[in-house]
């Protein structure tokens, strides 16, 4: 191990996982006491290692390859690990206190969160936790949030983003409504009956359905006269009451497909997932109780899912 670490060389990952976040060779070697031709000379270094360019440098910008994109998400998430497992020990003896401010969608937050949140305050009873329920972008900084889960990564690099769960996806109707229609067989049936519509707030669009056809991941854009613009629990109720077709999440509708209150369609075209993950600046991650938060979530909702 020593060895391979020693071939790694850790102190180097450091380095590049600072300018690709920073974006800077300058402002790296600031943050990490050195001078920029000594940044410079490390990434050099892991980049003839690698035998790969990580990143590609101009005078006006400095920005990740594609394989310097792909290294970097897999050594922040490492270096996270280590920071993840070295704060557990410390935090051990201590009683840890403090407020975060954390955003959800509505669903997740209903369905997977909230659920736990009891559990975690067992252990952690001097944290306070605002949880705000909503479907709309948020501004860290303007906003005062700390964390944020979200289904789509934010186009704000500086932001820090670890994978909670790829949600899979179903398309479901109420009996009622099958009795009235003939089920759908295929994507083309679909055009044949009322799908109801969720509008992503951040566009304004609707949110087109996802299927999986002979291994490959397609969109597929319906059209129905009943549209929900925030709330994407709405169209559950929707469906519930036989308003028409709805895909949705699995783990929202799971326990009603189960009761018969829902009924699962277009089976062979299911095995599509949305992500959710757990966004935060980087300088939030030197909170000890924002840490315990963090690791807290990563563990539990990975175990749930697993």
């Amino acid at each position: 191990m020593t060895q391979q670490l020693k071939r790694i060389m850790l102190s180097s990952v450091e380095l590049f996982c600072l300018v690709a976040e920073r974006k800077s060779f300058s402002q790296a070697a600031t943050v990490a006491g050195l001078t920029p031709a000594a940044v410079s000379r490390s990434i050099a270094r892991l980049e003839q290692r690698l035998n790969t360019q990580l990143f590609i440098r101009s005078t006006r910008q400095v920005r990740l390859t594609d394989n310097g994109e792909l290294y970097f998400q897999q050594c922040r998430n490492a270096l996270n690990q280590i920071i993840d497992a070295e704060q557990i020990l410390k935090n051990q003896h201590q009683q840890l206190s403090g407020k975060i401010r954390m955003s959800v969608p509505t669903p997740y937050g209903h369905y997977r969160i909230l659920p736990l949140l009891p559990l975690f305050m067992q252990r952690y009873p001097e944290i306070q936790i605002d949880i705000q329920l909503t479907n709309t972008n948020i501004d860290f900084i303007g906003e005062g949030f700390d964390l944020a889960i979200r289904g789509r990564h934010p186009k704000d690099s500086n932001l820090i983003a670890r994978t909670l769960e790829l949600a899979a996806l179903v398309v479901v109707a109420s009996p009622e409504y099958l009795e009235s229609k003939t089920p759908p067989h295929s994507l083309q049936e679909l055009d044949q009956h009322e799908c109801i519509q969720f509008i992503l707030p951040s566009t304004g669009k609707n949110v087109p359905w996802l299927f999986k056809v002979e291994n490959e991941i397609i969109e597929y854009r319906t059209r129905g006269k009943l549209r929900c613009l925030d709330d994407i629990l709405g169209t559950v109720t929707l469906a519930k009451q036989s308003a028409g077709l709805l895909q949705t999440y699995r783990f929202i509708v799971e326990q009603d497909i189960e009761n018969g209150h829902l009924i699962e369609v277009l089976q062979p075209f299911s095995g599509t997932t949305r992500p959710f993950s757990l966004l935060y600046p980087s300088q939030k991650y030197a909170s000890a109780h924002i840490r315990a938060f963090i690791d807290f979530l990563v563990t539990h909702l990975k175990a749930d899912i697993a």
